[in-house]
């Protein structure tokens, strides 16, 4: 306490004692019951800290006491009650402390002058004629007001000294809301008054504590209310922070955005106001936005990080997610439809989505909203696979969705509102959650039942009391390296597909060796070709082509080595173009050697500078021989998987591709209703052409012929080698009249194109047919077209002219052989 305050108090005590001493010589005390009866029921309130309670305080009780005295009895007998009634009040509630007595020295000589102002204000006279209850509620409300200015002015004063702020400011904030007690206090008092006069005063007095208990009874019940309203509430608010944290979890491991959950949940729920759902609704959405993808912990971890597209097979698996999502959620027992959202949020309007294929109104109206929101936060959000697009852009592709896709309904909303959700969305933007996994703990030696393995020798348990912590460190380090290399190695050789094989290692690595970007270059005679590329940057690797001998990459191919720490921004055109700039530092690349040298580069680039050790060279090297043999694998498999379907002297599909992808025009026919034609191509007397020029120069026709067929027809026509000197020209959508036009225009190139290019007089026969008069299978398709190929075939000038041709060549040949 400043030396102001503490003047002011002994200032204010002197004063309250000279005010209450005069009183004492007017002491009059007409019936001691009564004002024992008061004085009692005044220490009482005081010592058990009896008040009114409102939000912004409490009122105590024993100033009602006061001013019924003040009206009823002397100054000083009501300067004894409120002297003793504020000692006792100022001494419970005061601390223990030296100022103590000051304090309470201090209450009491504020409440005596108070008392004294208030008995000064009561004695006003106010004259309204004929209406006494006026100038007695006017009497008392000046009363009130007088007391309220004599407690709290002195009060704020003190108050404003010892903490240096300014006093009317205390005593607004602090004491102002109390006036209206103050006043509703005297008027009580009046009324009490008035009740003594006509009743008594014992059966008023014995009111007050009736009424009292009504009232400490009214607020224990509203208190329990209040509290099982708050509990149910904490509840509920816990539970909203159980499901959030658990979406966080699983969307950390999808690995998106961390902005994911606040923008999907924002634009959900508003989408849900505008749409008028009901309150069980709108929770179901606010749940299912957060836990929509909760089914993905059932899906590998390879397929969801997985920085490309799925393989139809992965996306099977992806699949699963909604159904496992709900019967996880079925277990918790919503009281709102949360399950019914979860399971069909990936269904579609026009019902080609999953997993049951639902579509309208037949899907829940929070799937709907959820299934369009979701979409757009993918396309506005950056995957491994590609950048975020302009949120503009992506609220354009959803739009173009609607009605196929998505509800109608739903996206105009969402293209009305997207700005303004967007700003809502940032508005309540959270701090990424970032868990401690890459410290080091130091206490803690070894569990109670040790360690996997650990070696019971003498001569071992020294080393371990020796050097524990190093020692232990050192194994684990070891077994964990040698667990993640077996599961590499498990993974590297249990599939065919290049990019399930690379997509796995970009997974299974990082748990090796840190990175922020890889790519896998595979050599394709002198140049490297990113096959995959993960991580930042997927863009800019996945352009570079990179000369064998150039660049970083370029010169571990070259030279067989690896480069620890290398500089990325030597690779060719990595900072050619300044939009591609990048904030790599660092990279670690070594050569993948197969049977007949290095098949490619599998480099790995860092943000930081020297960002890689001597040991994540030796990961990398153990792992690279593994990687080569299965990338030569993969790469063989590829190559026989593309040589069953194609013919290897021309390039075309051969027989088997063409029958497959016969069918399928003609399944398609089937089902619309289009008509597809055929064109079977052969080329006359090809046989003499091989035995009159060699086989070198028939293949070379052939090829001609190939390219010439190829190069008329329209870009979704399709060409295919059916075997010897017979091609196939399936052309959609052309009827029998334009495909015999077609066949027509197709002859007269392919001769042309020949002639010039090899010299040879050529000649085609092509026949036609059209699904669905010209046969009901692939099969009776190519019999019909070649029937008539045939039947030109033997009509044709060409045929007969080198028919007769043949034979005098012939004769020349067999005169020849005679003559020798």
């Amino acid at each position: 306490m400043s030396n102001v305050a503490k003047t002011y108090t002994r200032i204010m005590i002197v004063l309250g004692i000279a005010v209450f001493l005069p009183q004492l010589r007017y002491w009059s005390n007409q019936d001691p019951v009564q004002y024992l009866s008061y004085f009692t029921l005044a220490i009482l309130a005081s010592v058990l800290q009896v008040g009114y309670h409102t939000d912004l305080g409490v009122v105590p009780i024993n100033l009602l006491f006061v001013l019924i005295t003040l009206r009823s009895l002397s100054p000083a007998e009501t300067m004894a009650l409120g002297a003793a009634s504020a000692l006792a009040q100022t001494w419970m509630s005061s601390k223990k402390s030296r100022s103590r007595i000051m304090d309470s020295l201090f209450a009491v000589s504020v409440m005596c002058i108070a008392i004294a102002l208030a008995d000064y204000a009561s004695r006003g006279v106010f004259v309204v004629e004929g209406r006494r209850e006026i100038n007695d509620a006017l009497r008392a409300i000046l009363t009130g007001a007088t007391f309220f200015v004599g407690i709290s002015f002195p009060w704020a004063t003190k108050e404003a000294l010892e903490t240096k702020v300014k006093m009317p400011v205390i005593w607004k904030n602090r004491y102002f809301w109390m006036l209206p007690f103050y006043v509703a206090g005297a008027v009580l008092a009046g009324i009490f008054d008035i009740a003594r006069g006509e009743v008594g005063w014992q059966l008023p007095v014995l009111a007050v504590p009736v009424l009292f208990l009504l009232y400490r009874s009214y607020r224990i019940y509203m208190a329990r209310l209040e509290d099982g309203r708050s509990h149910a509430e904490e509840m509920a608010s816990l539970h909203l922070r159980t499901i959030e944290a658990l979406a966080l979890a699983i969307d950390a491991k999808d690995q998106t955005t961390h902005e994911h959950l606040e923008r999907v949940q924002v634009y959900a729920m508003e989408v849900g106001k505008e749409l008028g759902l009901n309150e069980s609704d709108m929770e179901a959405l606010r749940a299912a936005s957060l836990l929509h993808d909760i089914g993905k912990l059932a899906v590998p971890e390879h397929i969801i990080s997985k920085p490309g597209r799925l393989t139809p097979e992965e996306f099977e698996k992806m699949k699963i997610h909604p159904v496992v999502g709900a019967e996880i959620l079925e277990r918790v027992r919503f009281p709102y439809p949360v399950v019914p959202i979860v399971r069909a949020h990936h269904e579609k309007w026009d019902g080609s989505g999953y997993p049951d294929g639902r579509w309208g109104e037949d899907i829940p109206i929070g799937a709907r909203i959820l299934s369009a929101v979701d979409c757009l936060d993918a396309l506005a959000s950056d995957r491994q696979y590609r950048k975020a697009m302009p949120l503009d852009q992506a609220i354009g592709v959803v739009v173009q969705e609607a009605g196929r896709a998505f509800d109608p309904r739903v996206v105009e909303v969402l293209a009305r509102r997207y700005v303004e959700l967007e700003r809502m969305a940032k508005a309540r933007k959270i701090e990424p959650l970032k868990l401690s996994t890459d410290i080091k703990i130091e206490a803690g030696a070894a569990p109670a039942a040790g360690f996997e393995g650990s070696d019971k020798s003498p001569a071992a348990k020294a080393a371990a009391i020796l050097d524990q912590p190093d020692f232990l460190s050192k194994i684990a380090a070891a077994r964990h390296e040698a667990h993640a290399l077996f599961e590499l190695a498990q993974n590297l050789g249990s599939s065919l597909s290049l990019d399930e094989t690379l997509s796995v290692l970009s997974v299974r690595l990082k748990r090796l060796v840190p990175y922020d970007s890889m790519a896998v270059y595979i050599r394709r005679e002198n140049l490297l070709h990113p096959e995959f590329v993960s991580g930042d940057n997927f863009r800019l690797f996945s352009a570079l082509e990179i000369p064998v001998g150039q660049g970083l990459s370029g010169w571990v191919a070259e030279n067989s080595k690896p480069i620890l720490n290398g500089n990325p921004s030597v690779e060719p055109g990595y900072l050619n173009d300044p939009s591609k700039f990048s904030t790599l530092r660092s990279a670690l690349a070594v050569p993948l050697q197969g049977v007949n040298g290095v098949i490619g580069v599998l480099a790995l680039y860092s943000s930081e500078r020297d960002s890689f050790t001597k040991d994540h060279l030796r990961v990398l090297l153990v792992v690279s021989s593994k990687l080569s043999l299965a990338i030569e694998n993969a790469l063989r498999y590829r190559q026989a998987e593309t040589s069953a379907t194609t013919d290897f002297l021309t390039g075309l599909p051969n027989a088997r591709s063409l029958f497959l992808h016969l069918d399928s025009e003609i399944a398609r026919c089937k089902r619309s209703g289009e008509v597809v034609s055929l064109l079977v191509c052969d080329l006359d007397n090809f046989k003499q052409i091989n035995d009159q020029y060699g086989h070198l120069e028939g293949n070379k026709a052939l090829k001609v012929v190939a390219t010439a067929l190829r190069g008329n027809c329209r870009e979704y026509d399709y060409v295919a080698r059916m075997g010897g000197d017979e091609f196939v020209v399936v052309l959609p959508g052309l009827d029998a009249a334009n495909a015999a036009q077609r066949a027509e225009h197709i002859r007269k190139m392919v001769l042309e194109e020949a002639r010039l290019q090899t010299g040879l007089e050529l000649s085609v026969s092509i026949g036609s047919a059209t699904y669905p008069h010209g046969g009901a299978d692939a099969e009776d398709l190519l019999s019909s077209a070649d029937r008539v190929m045939y039947k030109v075939k033997a009509a044709s000038p060409e045929r007969l002219r080198s028919q007769k041709n043949w034979a005098l060549w012939q004769q020349n040949t067999q005169g020849t052989q005679t003559i020798h």
